[in-house]
């Protein structure tokens, strides 16, 4: 969804509501990509701050289904995105210090690409199903959480050998 500000910039207004909605199916960042289960219609408010400068404010939230970090079974989890920002249109060259905003192009403000950078930054960073998720057999890849498999479990880094003989050599003697 994009949202155009000359409006607001040309006119004598210095506050406009646009009524917004993400069009994103999925969230990818290149590596993963989540399914977006559920969102939620939301309000952008604008406000005109200077001769180019817009302020935006938003809030929302959005459900994505992310893989357990143990067993990958689906779990949804419910981001909240609150924006705050100020764009400055027609930047002159001295102003390259400022962050780089590609959800802006030209007077254009992409709802989407806006949305996407608060959802990354906010994705928690272990995502469980449970507290007590035993995970995946790494023998077999059985769901411990659903049955046992019987698998021996005990397999020692090859490394450590050295350290499983002497530990071996003590109880010898």
């Amino acid at each position: 969804m994009l949202i155009d500000f000359r409006e607001l910039l040309s006119g004598s207004g210095n506050e406009i509501s646009y009524p917004a909605n993400i069009d994103m199916t999925s969230l990818d960042d290149g590596v993963n990509k989540y399914p977006v289960i559920r969102k939620e219609p939301f309000v952008i408010q604008a406000y005109k701050t200077g001769k180019d400068k817009v302020q935006i404010q938003c809030e929302g939230s959005v459900t994505l289904s992310i893989p357990c970090d143990r067993c990958l079974e689906p779990v949804e989890i419910n981001i909240d995105f609150n924006v705050d920002d100020v764009i400055e249109f027609n930047k002159t060259e001295s102003d390259e210090e400022q962050e780089e905003k590609d959800y802006i192009d030209g007077y254009n403000l992409d709802v989407d690409r806006l949305i996407f950078g608060e959802l990354l930054v906010s994705i928690p960073g272990k995502i469980l199903c449970r507290e007590d998720c035993k995970g995946l057999c790494p023998v077999c890849g059985t769901n411990l959480n659903v049955a046992e498999c019987g698998c021996d479990r005990d397999v020692l880094d090859p490394r450590m050998s050295v350290f499983k003989d002497i530990l071996n050599n003590f109880k010898e003697v």
